[in-house]
């Protein structure tokens, strides 16, 4: 057992535990988003003391980072005590994650690849959770799906979207074989994105049905009358993937200071070039020094985004992200 510090506040670390879990499991709230060495956002500084790196995805750490000890906390195994360089975020209130049943109230089909599930619970029970969070359906034989939910805390029915998977066993279960009023089990809430107390303007960007969770936090904050400036930036690849711009459109016309955009990489649409997300977000808003990013999709995606984002000019410490992996083939 290890004593890991950060911030003044001690925490103890097994050896089976990276830095990050051994952090969160003793109630300190670091910043992470994929837990899975993809995304960056859980980078931190070895201050002092001895530690060993898993393997992660090439090019999320450059050799300047290595060179002055930045580690992804998430991939980091402490093995003497350590001393970190990171910011502790406020302590979500967290709300107890249980599980429950539910029951398939609709599905609908939102565009050639994506269900909206709409789940509700029984009677007897409430969901509380923090807007951006997600669940995990819990399979018959044990195995666990993970779905942000799309709809705010405050909402009668739990709203998913779930994007067909080629070869994806629960995915084709979902298009071609759940019923409506069909019983299921889920756990929740779980996660760490959730929108942050700052009075910088937030960028949004959804990849696919990265869209979700941002859907439940833009819905939640615009029911709490709040006035941040925001940009939302939805990328697909091409047209026919685009789902939900209603709701976006009726933002558009509802709440001060919002813009969206989406954004097609494969496809030109009314004159717009073609274009990865990430791009038309620094070349509409140059300089990033003045924003928090929240970032959903895939982890490719978000660990390019990252990048990018910082040499233009972002706090490393002001992007949170939502990496979302899929079920091997």
């Amino acid at each position: 057992m290890y004593v890991g510090k950060v911030d003044g506040i001690e925490f103890e670390i097994k050896p089976s535990q990276t830095i990050l879990e051994a952090a969160i499991s003793s109630g300190i709230t670091l910043p992470y988003g994929c837990q899975s060495g993809s995304c960056g956002s859980c980078k931190a500084r070895v201050i002092k003391g001895e530690v060993f790196h898993d393997d992660i995805m090439p090019g999320v750490l450059s050799d300047q980072d290595r060179s002055e000890q930045n580690f992804l906390l998430c991939k980091t195994y402490a093995t003497s005590n350590v001393t970190i360089s990171s910011r502790v975020e406020k302590k979500l209130d967290e709300f107890p994650k249980k599980i429950t049943p539910v029951r398939v109230e609709k599905l609908s089909l939102l565009n050639h690849d994506v269900m909206q599930i709409l789940l509700k619970l029984p009677a007897s029970e409430n969901l509380q959770f923090k807007a951006g969070q997600y669940l995990e359906f819990i399979l018959k034989d044990g195995a666990r799906r993970a779905f942000s939910m799309a709809n705010a805390p405050s909402d009668d029915l739990i709203e998913l979207h779930v994007r067909l998977i080629e070869g994806g066993t629960f995915t084709n279960y979902v298009f071609n074989e759940m019923k409506e009023k069909s019983i299921h089990r889920i756990e929740a809430p779980i996660g760490n994105f959730y929108l942050r107390e700052s009075d910088r303007p937030i960028i949004f960007i959804a990849g696919g049905t990265g869209f979700a969770p941002i859907k439940s936090i833009i819905n939640d904050y615009h029911r709490a009358e709040e006035e941040r400036k925001i940009y939302l930036y939805r990328g697909f690849k091409t047209y026919k993937d685009l789902y939900q711009d209603e709701v976006v459109e009726n933002w558009k016309k509802n709440i001060n200071n919002f813009e969206a955009f989406n954004i097609y990489s494969e496809e030109a649409i009314n004159g717009q070039e073609k274009s990865l997300v990430h791009k038309k977000v620094i070349k509409d808003l140059g300089q990033l020094d003045s924003f928090d990013v929240y970032c959903c999709g895939a982890p490719g995606m978000i660990e390019v985004a990252f990048q990018e984002f910082v040499e233009a000019g972002l706090n490393a410490n002001s992007f949170y992200s939502d990496a979302f992996t899929f079920a091997p083939k």
